[in-house]
């Protein structure tokens, strides 16, 4: 059985010119990494913790 999950203060702001979907957890913090999946998603690091994800094509990805 999976286990329930609730994120709290997470913030979603999308550029519908560029068509990306930033997705903040917590106040946005500048990453000092990051890494592309193979699916086009962003994922912003710092000090080895994710803070924020972005994904690129959203409309492709997402329902929007």
């Amino acid at each position: 059985m999976a286990a329930k999950l609730e994120l709290k203060n997470v913030k979603l702001d999308y550029d519908s010119e560029g068509d990306v979907l930033y997705i903040y957890f917590g106040n946005p913090y500048p990453a000092d990494d990051s890494d592309v999946t193979d699916e086009g998603v962003v994922v912003r690091t710092r000090e080895n913790r994710i803070v924020g994800l972005t994904i690129l094509n959203a409309r492709e990805r997402l329902y929007l």
